[in-house]
Order: structure tokens, then C-alpha cells, then sequence
């Protein structure tokens, strides 16, 4: 079977904004981000569920913790800590997704995917502030993604982090054929309910487009998910 990776999902994605703006202008922009959105919030809850499940609060630190993913090899992305109080802000120097849009030159419509995505997986964690981004993202013209996570991290709470990083390894992150698999089920299914009579078109030309650069066998494992899975 195919084992997908950072560019399978940035390229999934980026092939459906693409096929949905071609095709119906600012409305397909705004179904392809009202699935961007449900794709990030249900990531966060996800995370939120699973940090009570081992009898973790919401908290941004365990936020920072309970990641669903990482890079596919060492030095594939660049990002840390700008300062931890009075508010906690991060950066993102080097970006896997930007560099696989740019890579097969879609970013114009790989990008849609920053403009929400951080926002919504933390609105979906539920722990109480908001994440706003500081400057303006690589992949729309950026040197640097910056962020704001609206609450301070105490030291304590930066060990915090490390030790439950540490503790739970890769036991709360999900692969790329699902995260893929996410990307897709979520964004078509919005297409779907946008334009009934339209988005098939829309969804097939997207999935010849990810067949013909990644092959059949990195589509096919997409098939056993769901809307529900997710």
C-alpha cells in the first residue's frame, strides 16, 4: 500500500481549490474554506478528546502537545518559540506544504489552506482564546508564518509540554493517509452540499489530478474513510 506523506495531503487539497475556484469563482473559494475549516476543527477536537482521555485538561499547553502530526524527516520544517508570555507566539521558517505547492506550482490555490487552518484546529481544541496570525503567511508572500496563541505559557507549562511530548511520542498522531484522507472527505463533502448538481465534476477532475501525479494505489487508500471517521 501507499504510505502518504505531507505532499499528498497539501497536493489533495490544493487540487480541489484549484478545480472549485476555477469553476465557480468566489463561491467555490468559499465552500473550499468553509471545508478548510471543518477540516481544522474537527482536528482540534479530536485533540481535545483525546487529552481527556488521559485525564488531560484543555489548556494551550497541552494543545502544543497533543499534535496529530510531524514532519515526514528531519529538517523538512523549521519552526519554534518567539516568546512564551505575555502572549505565547510561534513561527513557521520553512513549511512543508508551501514547498510541495510551490514545488508543482499550484500555490495560488494550495495557499486557501493557511488562511484558516491554525485558527480552526484551535477553535475546535476549545480551550478559550484564539489564534491569530502576526504577519503575513509564505505561501501569500511572507519571509515567516507568525502566531499568536492569545494566552501566556508559563515555564512551568513550556516543561509541561516537553514531558508530555516525551510521554506520548507518536501515540497521538495520525498518519498521512488519514490526514489525506480528512483533507478530502471534508472538502468534497462541502462542494457537495454547494453546488448538488456540480461538484462531481469538480471532485473527479481534483482526483484525476492527485492520480496522475501520485498514482492510482495513493488514491485507492483514501477509499476507506469517511465524513464520519473524521
Amino acid at each position: 500500500m501507499a504510505e502518504l506523506k505531507i505532499e499528498n495531503q497539501a497536493m489533495m487539497f490544493a487540487f480541489l481549490s484549484r478545480a472549485a475556484i476555477e469553476a465557480k469563482g468566489e463561491a467555490g473559494r468559499d465552500a473550499i474554506q468553509k471545508g478548510m475549516i471543518r477540516y481544522g476543527r474537527e482536528r482540534g477536537a479530536r485533540m481535545a478528546a483525546r487529552a481527556r482521555a488521559n485525564g488531560d485538561p484543555v489548556e494551550l499547553w497541552t494543545n502544543q502537545a497533543y499534535g496529530e502530526w510531524k514532519p515526514d524527516y528531519p529538517g523538512q520544517m523549521e519552526f519554534g518559540m518567539l516568546r512564551s508570555e505575555p502572549t505565547y507566539q510561534t513561527y513557521i521558517a520553512k513549511c512543508a506544504w508551501c514547498e510541495a505547492w510551490k514545488k508543482n506550482d499550484i500555490l495560488e490555490y494550495g495557499r486557501e489552506y493557511c488562511v484558516h487552518v491554525d485558527a480552526a484546529v484551535y477553535d475546535g481544541f476549545g480551550c478559550g482564546a484564539v489564534c491569530t496570525p502576526v504577519s503575513t503567511a509564505m505561501s501569500w508572500g511572507g519571509e515567516r508564518c507568525d502566531f499568536d496563541w492569545g494566552k501566556a505559557l508559563s515555564d512551568e507549562e513550556l516543561e509541561m509540554v516537553k514531558a508530555k511530548k516525551a510521554e506520548l511520542g507518536t501515540s497521538a498522531m495520525r498518519d498521512f493517509d488519514f490526514h489525506t484522507a480528512h483533507i478530502y472527505c471534508s472538502v468534497a463533502d462541502e462542494l457537495c452540499k454547494a453546488f448538488p448538481e456540480e461538484s462531481k465534476a469538480m471532485i473527479d477532475r481534483a482526483v484525476a489530478d492527485y492520480v496522475e501525479l501520485f498514482g492510482q494505489e495513493a488514491y485507492d487508500c483514501l477509499l476507506g474513510f469517511s465524513p464520519d471517521d473524521f
